[in-house]
Order: C-alpha cells, then structure tokens, then sequence
C-alpha cells in the first residue's frame, strides 16, 4: 500500500482500490459527494473510509440516482436522519420515474416491432398505419 501518512492513502491508490479514475475521485469531491481532502505535501491524501463513501457513490450511480440526487442523499437531510429514511424519500421519485420510462420503452418496442414488419408502398401509408395502432391498438 502506498500510504502516504499513517492510515492515510493517496488518490492513486484510493482509484486503483475503487476502481476509478482519481479524475472521478476528484470530481465527486467538487460535486460535494465526498469531503475536500487532506493535503500532504500538496497532494490529496484519504482515510480508508473513502472506500466506502465511494463504494455509496457506486450503489447510487447503479440505482439511477444523478449526482445531484446522490448530494441530497449524502447532505440534504437534517444529520440525524438515518439512511434507510433518505432512500425511502429518493427511491419513491425514482420508483415512479422509472415506471414511466419502463411504460415509454414499451410503447417503443411495440412501435419498432410494427414498423419493423412494414410492407406499406410509402412512409404516408406506414405514418397512418402506425399512428392507427398507436389510437386503437394492434
């Protein structure tokens, strides 16, 4: 380990134990997703607890939370709001969101489907035949 202080790791490790860019790393720090770092040298140095910060930014990301939503999760409650009470907040946005999107990706892979059997002799005919399906069904 390339510790640069005790108990303290540099952003290159942090990025390689993470699997991230140290870019990313920074960025999060901008964004207020992490704490501005400690200095050592004139280089950011971390705690390990880094680790599990970003293993939180990770699970957020692969949730479909945006960096702004991940910031209100990490400091947009009062401090003593437990986490499952930030979740529960965020995830039911996200929940109706999402069945939104899930209704929209249907709609189109029933569209792709017609148009892709298409046997109209032009692009008029295909347009009504799909806005008639679109109306009334298949």
């Amino acid at each position: 380990m390339s510790a640069t202080a005790p108990n303290r790791i540099s952003i290159g490790e942090v990025a390689k134990r993470a699997g991230i860019a140290a870019s990313a790393i920074r960025y999060y720090e901008s964004e207020g997703l992490l704490p501005k770092a400690a200095r050592r040298a004139g280089r950011r140095v971390y705690d390990e607890a880094i680790l599990d910060q970003l293993l939180f930014i990770e699970l957020s990301k692969r949730s479909g939370f945006t960096i702004a939503e991940i910031r209100k999760l990490v400091s947009g409650f009062a401090g003593n709001t437990p986490p499952g009470r930030r979740w529960r907040a965020l995830a039911e946005e996200k929940l109706e969101a999402l069945d939104q999107r899930i209704e929209e990706a249907r709609a189109m892979k029933k569209l792709l489907l017609t148009v892709s059997d298409c046997h109209c002799p032009s692009f008029r005919d295909c347009a009504e035949s799909i806005e008639a399906i679109r109306q009334n069904g298949p």
